[in-house]
């Protein structure tokens, strides 16, 4: 399996893209967990081939409602693929700007046993390309 992910220098702030394949044991959990990801940060009909995959992030932002919903659907999807995975929401944070923004921490664990957590919060306004 292969699957692209975009990172981010935290000292420069340039985003590169990097692949992501299968590792050399023939465990997939890296490129699930890239993929989760990714999938976290989609937004709703924006793939031309997974519409319906993603959160509605505009929409979110414009009725003040958190994507719990779309999360839970996310951590469904996504359950086959890890020996556990949970997506919750912690309390809102507040963004640059004064509103209130949903945060969720993401909990795997993969098919080999490792442990991974880390916490999202999704970006708006959606970036533009570059």
């Amino acid at each position: 399996m292969r699957v692209w992910g975009r990172t981010r220098d935290v000292l420069t702030g340039k985003k590169t893209w990097q692949m992501v394949t299968t590792d050399i044991n023939g465990f997939n959990d890296s490129v699930c967990l890239t993929w989760l990801a990714q999938v976290c940060k989609l937004n709703l009909g924006e793939s031309p081939f997974w519409g319906d995959w993603g959160i509605p992030a505009h929409e979110s932002v414009v009725t003040q409602v958190a994507p719990d919903y779309y999360m839970n659907r996310i951590q469904q999807q996504f359950a086959p693929r890890f020996a556990s995975v949970l997506l919750m929401r912690l309390p809102d944070a507040i963004d640059d700007s004064g509103n209130p923004s949903p945060n969720y921490q993401i909990s795997v664990l993969t098919n080999y046993g490792a442990r991974i957590g880390f916490q999202l919060k999704p970006d708006y306004p959606p970036e533009q390309p570059t």
